[in-house]
């Protein structure tokens, strides 16, 4: 039995079925070539749209990325590696040694001008690089000298010997700022100071244990002295954040005078807004220092994102401190709530056999000069050390020679770092302290450390008062630009010195301007702003100040500040500040 159901019986195409099939196939194929020219001549590459014939218009040859350069990075090459010198090196935090270390954000300096927001010059030699004590525009026409005002200051008696301490010494920069008006507001400045609209306003630790504070257009005091009780030699530092708080370190203990207790070195960090101490630490002794002495005439830097304050030590040790700022602009409040103290300690073999005989000492008295994460640093053992600050490791060294209290000059060509440097004559002089010797001024390769020129000098030197290079370098800039400048102490005989102008590129002298008395102080630059010309200032142990003209040594001008000049001056504008040993800060105007 058949089952019942629907089907559908196949059928044969006839032959008009065909020739309609033909037909469509036709057309479909006209429109889609169609449609594929319109494809190419815009542009596009994807198969056509009768992908399934196999088809497909070119493709184009893919673009291939050049692999990017990476960047310089420092490192040892022969004869600068640590080992060279017998370099060890040992860490500790918060109190506890350990084998190694890597820092949760990485110090990350940029080019020197971008240190700081704020108007002024606002550590040593202005910034990380180190190149100058100049901020500004300035108009020199008249090429003259004029004293504005004067400040005084006073004396605080040694531990040792029977001079004291007076008014402003080696390395002894004024800090200069023009602080905001949100800021002065909060601050305890004097009703006047507070007023003064556009006030530029002078921070001056000096060697009598006091910060003053002295208006710059005029010499009158801003605020309420901050009396410490220690002798500050070197210069302070302001916060690059803007934020109201100095750093400054001791340069030597106080004995007991005049009802006062006896005071040791220590590194502080005071409230600008009242002048309060917020935290200090290096008291001496600090039982991690492998030197005794304890000062700290080097200028400290901070790394703004990493809220970390640098400062290397003269007791060898070179820390690093997590602030944890926090600061109320509105209501004029600042805190910090100090963390992670690394230190990091080191000895060379130079130092670790002429430690015992104390004819070699570890500490470092130069201010440091960073690169991104790179710190430059030379010590008074005659090392010049690269740290890498991400994991505390020193990257290479080079044998200076002798005990540098010259703070390295960073200069940036083509992205790649140069260090300018120099030392005083004090191991390698005929009779250790004393006599004559040859004191080098070198250019290094940023990278490697390896020497690109060397240029010697012969001088002399005394005890307790170097002769050879004891200021920083000046790096020339506008019209002076392939120059730097230094001073040298006691050459040819023991009470005169020089100022040299040297080729950037070899080391040759451009000129020589001869000097009368020996300068410690480290030379500055002043420059037209319409010209670009340049002209230079020299301090001397005379108590002279000498105006040069920058291209050819010539004397413009000179005025006597009335003693030793051996503090450095900061230009700001067209005033320049220094202070003396005979008690007296300046205000001279440059026109």
């Amino acid at each position: 039995m058949k089952r019942k159901g629907r089907y559908h019986r196949k059928r044969r195409p006839t032959k008009r079925l065909f020739v309609i099939l033909l037909i469509l196939l036709v057309v479909i194929t006209g429109v889609v070539l169609a449609l594929n020219q319109c494809a190419v001549r815009k542009g596009h590459s994807d198969k056509d749209l009768l992908g399934f014939w196999g088809k497909t218009t070119p493709s184009p040859v893919p673009t291939v990325s050049p692999t990017p350069t990476p960047a310089p990075t420092p490192h040892a090459v022969a004869g600068t590696a640590p080992d060279t010198l017998g370099l060890i090196s040992e860490l500790n935090l918060n109190g506890g040694d350990i084998a190694s270390y890597i820092r949760d954000v990485p110090f990350s300096f940029g080019e020197g001008g971008s240190y700081t927001a704020l108007n002024g010059i606002i550590t040593f030699r202005s910034d990380h690089w180190r190149q100058g004590a100049t901020y500004g525009d300035a108009t020199v026409t008249s090429k003259t000298l004029t004293k504005v005002w004067s400040a005084d200051t006073a004396s605080l008696p040694r531990t040792s010997g029977a001079n004291a301490w007076t008014g402003n010494g080696w390395t002894g920069q004024p800090l200069i700022v023009k602080w905001p008006e949100s800021t002065r507001n909060v601050m305890n400045l004097y009703d006047m100071a507070k007023g003064k609209d556009g006030l530029v306003e002078v921070i001056y630790p000096s060697l009598d244990g006091m910060v003053h504070f002295l208006d710059l257009e005029t010499g009158e005091r801003t605020r309420d002295k901050i009396d410490v009780g220690l002798p500050f030699k070197g210069a302070g530092s302001l916060d690059p954040r803007g934020y109201p708080l100095l750093y400054i370190g001791a340069g030597d203990a106080a004995p007991a005078h005049h009802g006062r207790e006896a005071l040791v070195q220590e590194y502080f960090i005071y409230s600008l807004i009242d002048g309060k101490l917020l935290y200090s630490f290096g008291k001496n002794p600090d039982p991690y220092a492998q030197r005794a002495w304890h000062a700290y005439d080097s200028a400290a830097l901070v790394d703004a994102g990493a809220d970390t304050l640098i400062l290397p030590g003269e007791n060898g040790i070179l820390y690093t401190l997590k602030l944890n700022t926090r600061y109320d602009a509105a209501a004029g409040a600042i805190s910090i709530s100090p963390g992670d103290m690394l230190k990091m300690r080191y000895t060379t073999k130079r130092a670790r056999d002429g430690m015992a005989g104390d004819t070699y000492w570890l500490g470092m008295e130069a201010s440091p000069a960073m690169w991104g994460e790179y710190l430059y640093v030379s010590d008074n053992c005659g090392t010049m050390l690269c740290v890498n600050t991400t994991i505390m490791q020193v990257v290479w060294v080079q044998d200076t020679l002798d005990d540098s209290n010259s703070t390295p000059v960073l200069e940036v060509v083509n992205g790649k770092p140069y260090i300018y440097t120099s030392t005083s004559l004090h191991w390698t002089s005929a009779s250790v302290g004393s006599g004559s010797g040859v004191i080098p001024i070198w250019k290094l390769d940023g990278l490697t450390g390896e020497v690109l020129w060397r240029r010697d000098y012969n001088c002399n030197t005394v005890p307790n008062v170097s002769g050879g290079v004891e200021g920083s370098g000046l790096l020339g800039k506008n019209s002076l630009n392939d120059l730097v400048f230094y001073t040298i102490a006691r050459t040819p005989g023991q009470s005169d010195g020089k100022l040299v102008a040297l080729r950037k590129n070899t080391g040759d002298e451009a000129w020589v301007y001869p000097m009368q008395n020996y300068s410690w102080s480290s030379p500055v630059a002043i420059y037209d702003k319409d010209s670009g010309a340049g002209y230079i200032l020299v301090c001397d142990s005379g108590g002279y100040i000498h105006l040069l003209d920058g291209q050819t040594g010539a004397l413009l001008a000179s005025e006597n500040l009335g003693g030793n000049v051996e503090a450095s001056p900061a230009i700001y504008g067209n005033m320049l500040v220094v202070g003396t040993r005979q008690q007296k800060i300046w205000g001279i105007r440059i026109d």
